[in-house]
């Protein structure tokens, strides 16, 4: 598996794949044909589908500056991947091609480029052999990241520090959100709800969705973020992790080791299926984020690797066939929304698995499978393409 600092980044919303991804590919073809007479994009599946809504064409010509680029949204030709982006150049009457694919996280991949094996730092690829590894050695999955990555801390309390900022922004700041859906943000006034505190359950559930409307708000409006794993679903890891230290007093030492472990289960997902809401769904997406916010938690709570293993697993599992079905292609509806559900339920999850490890049956990494497997077979309608589920049925 690849190094956290490829799961963890810092990048501008709304999407990993639609902006932040796209964004990269312009810079890695600007730095090949940076000194061309005329360049086009052509954006393909659910980049075009969605694309406009998402802000892909911004974001491309925010890299591309004073150049001028003629930007092409075609929704018919079939594509390999369904994030596909075609950069074209024309360099003293030559014309030059270039084929990425946005896969997910703010990664991108040249067409026929193999990923380099010098990036890959853990020399294990799924749950059972880490946790095998770790018994063997005494060690916990922190301890374990620590191993492979040496000081990979400071990198982790930097990020931390990030998603904190993000939602110390998203609670101050109040109005419209742009993409004409007239979407108000909600995170202030859940924050300042949260105050009244008329039962203990009902403070939890405000404090924490507020948390993550906060970021989700933030990124719906093209702020910065941390990809946990995506940008559409950043708001889960910050306001589980936000709510958790408070209510215990932690230093952001302690939660930087947490986003540690819950990184062990993002790349599990990124290695063995997706984490692409155009691929796999929004299950990709929300539930690895739930996945990871619990293994995380689980860690700060003191769990052993079996109780942090099956509160990953629970938070995965009950989003098994989760739609990405953005209404009018923006992330905001469902998805702010979601993002707040999916940090209570990553807290449950935890909860629920502190009581009942002893009796599971299914392993984190088959339900990673099971994931993909089941993403790999959702409808196009129904992955990022805003032609099913709500996104076809709403109305204005």
């Amino acid at each position: 598996m690849k190094s956290l600092r490829y799961l963890y980044k810092k990048g501008l919303g709304p999407s990993s794949s639609h902006t932040m991804g796209p964004a990269k590919a312009a810079e890695r073809f600007l730095a090949e044909c940076g000194d061309a007479e005329k360049y086009r994009a052509v954006l393909y599946g659910s980049l075009a589908m969605t694309g406009q809504g998402h802000g892909t064409d911004r974001a491309i010509k925010r890299v591309f500056g004073n150049r001028q680029i003629d930007i092409v949204f075609d929704k018919t030709s079939p594509c390999v991947h369904p994030n596909t982006l075609d950069f074209f150049a024309v360099k003293e009457g030559v014309e030059i091609r270039r084929q990425y694919y946005s896969i997910g996280g703010g990664d991108v991949v040249l067409a026929g480029e193999q990923p380099s094996k010098g990036q890959e730092v853990y020399p294990h690829n799924s749950f059972a052999q880490i946790k095998e590894y770790c018994k063997a050695q005494g060690i916990d999955l922190c301890q374990y990241v620590m191993r492979f990555e040496g000081d990979v801390l400071p990198f982790a309390l930097d990020v931390w520090r990030t998603m904190k900022e993000v939602i110390e922004e998203g609670l101050r700041r109040e109005g419209v959100l742009p993409g004409g859906l007239n979407v108000v943000r909600r995170a202030k006034q859940l924050y300042c709800d949260s105050k009244k505190k008329e039962t203990a359950q009902s403070h939890e559930d405000r404090i924490v969705a507020a948390y993550a409307f906060a970021v989700g708000e933030q990124n719906a409006d093209g702020g910065l973020i941390v990809t946990a794993p995506t940008c559409g679903a950043s708001g889960v890891l910050p306001a589980v992790f936000r709510y958790t230290q408070e209510e215990k007093g932690l230093d952001d030492l302690q939660v930087a080791k947490a986003l540690l472990v819950s990184g062990v289960v993002g790349n599990l997902v990124k290695t063995n299926a997706s984490v692409s809401g155009a691929e796999c769904g929004c299950q990709a997406e929300i539930g690895t984020a739930c996945a990871m916010a619990a293994a995380g938690l689980a860690y700060l709570n003191g769990m052993s690797i079996e109780e942090t293993e099956y509160s990953a697993e629970v938070a995965l599992e009950h989003h098994l066939g989760l739609t990405c079905d953005p209404v009018c292609g923006l992330v905001q509806i469902p998805c702010i929304e979601r993002n707040a559900v999916a940090a209570m339920r990553a807290i449950n999850a935890v909860s629920l698995a502190s009581f009942l490890t002893d009796s599971r049956k299914i392993s984190l990494d088959t339900v990673i499978s099971a994931m993909y497997e089941t993403g790999r077979d959702l409808a196009e309608g129904y992955r990022e393409t805003a032609t099913g589920g709500l996104a076809k049925l709403y109305k204005r």
